[in-house]
């Protein structure tokens, strides 16, 4: 049986983005340009990766670990809820084995809802690779980090009010440990983006007062039942599908925008108000996530931000954002005037920001340089968080308010026997969240 960190109280403790950005800031201003730890002379030692959650984004993000420029790097172990994804991802990097990157022996691969802790527990492991489901990120992230490891972990990384204090309160322990963090927003490791914010700062639109995020795109993979599943075992499978495991697509998917918002205005919103719902319903694939959120974010100084999130197939596609300021318009990339003059273009390279992330990571670890990403992962997850139960319960939400309630959906213990937080009706469909039903503390 896997049973998350046991808290008597709630952390209460609470950081600004400014205050997140601040902590971070020294990280940034040495790290702005790295993009290979090759030319910062690294150590010969090797980075011993662990890799938790073995799906698709896991798979990739163990990929890119292990093709850090220069870098002595191997994976030692693998852990997954479901041994066909532990396999997935060893046959992924097999070719890496000739480069002596591969070494992962049947007895150091993990399998079942304790594996995480298995992994973790390896003396030798020097980094992990946060890869599950939202869900369970704050606990995992909070046993990595009380064993000593650094942490690459993918967004979101809390789909509720404690995991985000959780995350929060972890990653001052991260500081105190002196773990390197990164979280897989990767915009924040996107040449195009940091040059477009280094212009914000400067001054060149003036203060920004406004803005617009989109995540507009078709639908989402959905996982059939198989026959030999119990309910537990479905839902962790198909977590996509299932609010405690995901925190729905505004907070898996969409966080990337909300992200740039708090970036860009250097705060976090201050309340949310908006409107969601499920408008296409796929004969087979009962689901509890909306299709649809549309959420209008107050942020400090009466600034608001209008955010769109959409997954279902015949409209706009649309994955941007964008900003208005005294002086003109901010897209990523190119800032206007108001009549449409260019004040600046991005001309550089942009590599690859997901690989860049785990280049600058090795780079600090061997550096050892400041680099802790957990408090604006927390804050940006929060936000989206923030935005979901505003379009659930149909009323404007505080940020602070929900931070500080007891608002916890997952669950003290997990087995694959145990019971979900949310099951089927008699005919095999999942309650929506609605105004009229949903609750929160």
């Amino acid at each position: 049986m896997a049973k998350p960190a046991s808290h008597s109280s709630a952390p209460q403790s609470v950081i600004s983005r400014r205050d997140a950005m601040v902590a971070a800031g020294a990280a940034g201003s040495l790290l702005a340009g790295m993009t290979s730890v090759h030319a910062q002379n690294p150590s010969d030692e090797t980075i011993r990766v662990g890799l938790i959650g073995c799906g698709g984004r896991g798979t990739g993000a163990l990929q890119q670990t292990l093709s850090v420029p220069g870098s002595n790097v191997k994976v030692t172990a693998v852990a997954d809820a479901f041994e066909p994804n532990a396999n997935g991802a060893l046959r992924a990097v097999d070719k890496m084995k000739d480069e002596g990157k591969v070494d992962v022996p049947d007895d150091r691969k993990f399998i079942g809802l304790d594996a995480y802790q298995k992994l973790i527990d390896l003396p030798d492991i020097d980094l992990v690779i946060l890869a599950t489901p939202p869900g369970f990120r704050p606990f995992h992230f909070e046993a990595a980090i009380k064993a000593g490891k650094h942490v690459f972990m993918e967004k979101p990384v809390c789909v509720d009010s404690f995991g985000a204090r959780l995350v929060l309160e972890v990653a001052k322990l991260a500081d105190e440990k002196n773990r390197k963090v990164v979280v897989g927003l990767q915009r924040h490791y996107e040449a195009r983006y940091r040059e477009t914010i280094a212009r914000v700062r400067e001054g060149l639109v003036g203060d920004i007062i406004g803005g617009q995020v989109y995540w507009n795109g078709s639908g989402i993979w959905y996982r059939q039942r198989q026959e030999a599943q119990n309910e537990m075992q479905f839902q962790v499978n198909n977590w996509y599908h299932f609010n405690w495991l995901c925190g729905d697509h505004i907070c898996e998917q969409h966080v990337h925008n909300i992200d740039v918002a708090n970036w860009f205005l250097d705060a976090v919103p201050v309340a949310g108000y908006g409107v969601g719902g499920k408008q296409n319903r796929v004969a087979g694939q009962p689901s509890e996530i909306y299709d649809h959120h549309a959420v209008n974010f107050e942020y400090p100084g009466g600034i608001r931000i209008a955010s769109q999130c959409r997954q279902f197939p015949g409209g706009d596609n649309r994955v941007d954002e964008e900003f208005q300021g005294t002086k003109g318009y901010v897209r990523i990339g190119h800032i206007t005037d108001f009549d449409g003059k260019t004040l600046w273009k991005f001309e550089g390279d942009n590599p690859n920001p997901y690989q860049v992330e785990h280049n600058e990571l090795h780079a600090a670890i061997r550096n050892d340089t400041p680099l802790n990403n957990a408090y604006y992962g927390a804050t940006s997850s929060f936000s989206a968080v923030l935005g979901r139960t505003a379009t659930y319960t149909g009323k404007r939400q505080e940020y602070q308010r929900l931070l500080d309630l007891d608002f916890r959906t997952m669950p003290e213990d997990l087995s694959w026997d145990s019971t979900p937080p949310t099951l089927p009706d008699a005919d095999g469909n999942y309650e929506l969240p609605m105004p009229a039903n949903y609750k929160i503390a």
